[in-house]
């Protein structure tokens, strides 16, 4: 492009890495909770954040399970987000739906059990959780 290799590069990371980024906003956008249960998510993300630092401590979980949930708190933990906080509606979905998709992962992985014994908050809140990662639908 430049003729400057270094430039280049740059330039090339830059926008590989905002395409990477608009990719993840519209996967977030089609894939996002519908009506309650965007709220219902937000309600429960606190018990969330404490059963996934229990079950990071739970050594009976396979390593890889252990490690994803690591990578999700240092996730939920860094300051900066797929989409800002204070963009309405999508600004905590982005966490919502993350936390999603690794609490899944890790009951195909680790199994319902585990997550039923180290949930910290009540019922309702664990009733909600699986309905939000599909725990409550028979396994195909």
């Amino acid at each position: 492009m430049t003729g400057w290799f270094w430039w280049d590069l740059l330039v090339g990371v830059v926008a590989a890495v905002l395409l990477a980024w608009l990719a993840l906003v519209i996967v977030l956008v089609i894939a996002r909770p519908r009506g309650g249960l965007l709220r219902e998510a937000l309600r429960v993300l606190p018990d969330v954040v404490r059963l996934v630092r229990r079950l990071v401590a739970d050594k009976t979980l396979p390593r890889g399970v252990r490690i994803r949930l690591g990578l999700l708190l240092a996730y939920l933990a860094f300051p900066i987000d797929l989409i800002p906080d204070f963009i309405p509606v999508l600004g905590y979905a982005d966490d919502a739906i993350i936390v999603t998709a690794v609490l899944r992962s890790v009951v195909r992985r680790g199994g319902v059990d585990a997550v039923r014994a180290h949930w910290p908050g009540t019922d309702d809140g664990f009733a909600a959780v699986a309905r939000l990662t599909g725990l409550d639908r028979p396994a195909r």
